[in-house]
C-alpha cells in the first residue's frame, strides 16, 4: 500500500502542468477511441454508459463507441477525460499502455482539477461495485413495491435498476432517500454510510453535484475522515478555490495497488459468524408433496447435525398444520438455526399440497409464521427455507384460492419471556429464502427424476460444509445455469434467492 500526501504530489508543477494543459485542449483520434472501446469487456463499456448519461443525455449514444465520438466531437473528451474514465473503470492498463500515465498522476489531477463525470454518477458505480448478486437480487425485490413488478426484472444489473428508478423519479443526485433505505434493509450499512458521507458533502456546499473526495475517486479512502474536501463538479470555475483548499489542509490519502476500493468500514469491523455450536444444530423441516425429491438432503441435513423431521404428502391444510406446529415450538431456544425444505406443485406465489383442488398456501405466509414477532424463540438465529416449486400452467388450474390462516403460532412461556426483553434485532432479519421454480411438465414424464436444484444444493452441503452458505448458493446458481444451457426450456430450473443475513452463515458446527 502507498501513501500519497500533498507533499509526495507536489511534482505537480511546471512540467507536469503544461503537459497536462496540452492534454486538456488535445482532441483524440479516432484511433485511440478504436482502441480503448476494443479493450473494454462488456460490464466495462455497461459502466461507462452509465457514468457520462448527463453528459451525453440529449444523443442518448448506444454504444461506447458512438459515445467516445460524441463526446469528442463537442470537444468534452481531451485525453484527461478519457483518463478519467478510463480511471473510474478501473483499466489501470490502458492508462499506461494507450495515454501513458499512470494512475498516481490521474489521481493528482483529478485532486486539483474539475471532473467529467458526476459525484452522483460515481457513488452510484461505487454502490454496484459493492453488491453481490444476491443483494441486487433482494434490492430489486424490495423495490417492487415502488416500481411495480413489471419493472423490476431479476436479470437486471444494478446500474439497470438505477436508470429505472431516475425514470420514474425515485432516485436522483438530491433524492436518495429510498436507496438509501433499501440498503439499510439488506443490511449493508458500509454502503448506506456512503449515501450519508455524499449527502453531508451536498448539504455543506448546497449543491448536489458537489464531489466529496472519497465519494469522486474510487480506489481512494480517507486517512482522516475529517478531511472531507469539497472539490466543484463543472468545467470552468472553481479552480482557484480548490487550489486553495488543497494547499490549505494536506491530505493522507490511502492508495491500493490493485485499484480496488478500500472501504473504511468493512476493515474496521471484524467479520461475525453466526453462533452454529448447539446440538443439534437444529430442527430441518421437510415437507416432501412429490415424494422422491429429498432423500438425499435428508441425508445432508444429518451429517451436517440437524434433527431431520420428514413429512410426505401433505395436503394445504396438513402444510398449515405442520409448520404452525414447528414454528411454535420451544425446542428452538436451545438451538441455533433452523432449516425448512418444501416441496410441492404450485403457481408463483403458493404451493399446492396434494389437493386436487389446486388451493394454494402461499408462500408469503410461511416467511411470516417464522418472523421475530410469531416465532420469537429463533429471533437473530438463522431461518433457512429452500423451496422447490413445480409451477402448473393457468390453463391447468382450478378455482385456485390462496389459504391464508391467521391464527398465531403457539409461543411458549420462555418465548414470551424473551420476546419482552430488550431487542434490536429486527422481525425480519436473519432469512435466507431460496425459491427454485420449474415446470410441472417436469412430474409427467415416464422416468421423473428427482429435482436438479435439490441435487446440486445436496452435494454443494454435504462436500463443502465448511464454506459461507451464501458462496455455495452462488455456485449452485452457476450448476443450474449450465443444466438449463443444456436441456429444453421445459426443463429448464430458475433459481431465486432473497436473504437478510447479517452475519456470515456457515452450516457445521465443527
Amino acid at each position: 500500500m502507498k501513501l500519497v500526501s500533498s507533499e509526495a504530489s507536489s511534482d505537480w508543477t511546471g512540467v507536469s502542468f503544461l503537459r497536462f494543459l496540452g492534454m486538456t485542449l488535445c482532441r483524440m483520434s479516432a484511433e485511440v477511441l478504436h482502441q480503448v472501446e476494443e479493450a473494454l469487456d462488456e460490464e466495462e463499456k455497461e459502466v461507462l454508459l452509465f457514468l457520462c448519461r448527463d453528459i451525453a443525455a440529449d444523443a442518448a449514444p448506444p454504444n461506447v463507441r458512438d459515445l467516445l465520438d460524441i463526446l469528442s466531437e463537442r470537444g468534452k473528451l481531451s485525453v484527461v477525460d478519457l483518463a478519467e474514465l478510463l480511471y473510474r473503470v478501473r483499466r489501470f492498463d490502458l492508462l499506461k499502455r494507450i495515454l501513458k500515465m499512470d494512475k498516481k498522476t490521474v489521481e493528482a489531477h483529478l485532486l486539483r482539477n474539475p471532473r467529467l463525470v458526476s459525484d452522483y454518477r460515481v457513488l452510484m458505480t461505487e454502490i454496484g461495485d459493492g453488491l453481490d448478486k444476491s443483494d441486487v437480487s433482494s434490492l430489486i425485490f424490495l423495490m417492487r413495491d415502488y416500481m411495480g413488478r413489471g419493472k423490476t426484472a431479476k436479470d437486471k444489473s444494478f446500474l439497470d435498476l438505477v436508470i429505472e428508478l431516475e425514470k420514474l423519479n425515485l432516485l436522483a443526485p438530491d433524492q436518495l432517500d429510498l436507496l438509501e433505505k433499501c440498503l439499510k434493509n439488506i443490511h449493508r450499512i458500509d454502503l448506506k454510510t456512503k449515501i450519508q458521507n455524499y449527502k453531508q458533502s451536498a448539504q455543506k456546499t448546497g449543491n448536489s453535484y458537489i464531489n466529496a473526495l472519497q465519494g469522486s475517486l474510487p480506489n481512494l479512502s480517507l486517512k482522516d475522515p475529517s478531511y472531507n474536501l469539497m472539490l466543484q463538479n463543472g468545467r470552468t470555475k472553481g479552480q482557484n478555490i480548490i487550489v486553495e483548499q488543497l494547499q490549505r489542509e494536506p491530505v493522507k490519502i490511502s492508495v491500493q495497488e490493485s485499484g480496488a476500493f478500500l472501504s473504511q468500514i468493512p476493515q474496521n469491523i471484524p467479520e461475525e459468524r453466526y453462533r452454529m455450536q448447539s446440538n443439534p444444530l437444529g430442527i430441518c423441516l421437510i415437507i416432501d408433496c412429490i415424494g422422491n425429491d429429498t432423500e438425499g438432503l435428508q441425508k445432508t441435513f444429518t451429517s451436517l447435525g440437524y434433527q431431520v423431521e420428514y413429512f410426505p404428502y401433505l395436503s394445504v391444510s396438513g402444510i398449515n398444520q405442520i409448520l404452525h406446529r414447528f414454528a411454535g415450538m420451544p425446542q428452538h431456544r436451545d438451538y441455533d438455526s433452523f432449516v425448512c425444505v418444501l416441496v410441492s406443485r404450485g403457481c408463483s406465489q403458493s404451493v399446492f399440497g396434494v389437493d386436487d383442488t389446486h388451493s394454494g398456501f402461499s408462500l408469503e405466509k410461511i416467511r411470516r409464521m417464522f418472523m421475530g414477532d410469531a416465532c420469537p424463540s429463533l429471533l437473530g438465529k438463522p431461518k433457512l427455507f429452500f423451496i422447490q416449486n413445480y409451477v402448473v400452467s393457468e390453463s391447468q388450474q382450478e378455482a385456485s384460492s390462496l389459504l391464508e390462516v391467521d391464527s398465531p403460532a403457539v409461543i411458549s412461556a420462555q418465548a414470551v419471556d424473551r420476546q419482552q426483553a430488550p431487542c434490536t434485532v429486527h422481525r425480519e432479519a436473519d432469512f435466507f429464502w431460496s425459491l427454485c421454480r420449474a415446470d410441472v411438465f417436469l412430474l409427467e414424464q415416464a422416468t421423473t427424476k428427482p429435482s436438479v436444484y435439490l441435487q446440486y444444493l445436496s452435494q454443494k452441503l454435504g462436500q463443502e460444509r465448511k464454506r459461507p452458505l451464501l458462496d455455495l448458493h452462488l455456485e449452485l446458481n452457476d450448476c443450474v445455469y449450465n443444466w438449463n444451457s443444456r436441456v429444453s426450456a421445459k426443463e429448464r430450473y430458475c433459481v431465486w434467492l432473497q436473504h437478510t443475513l447479517r452475519k456470515k452463515l456457515i452450516l457445521s458446527s465443527k
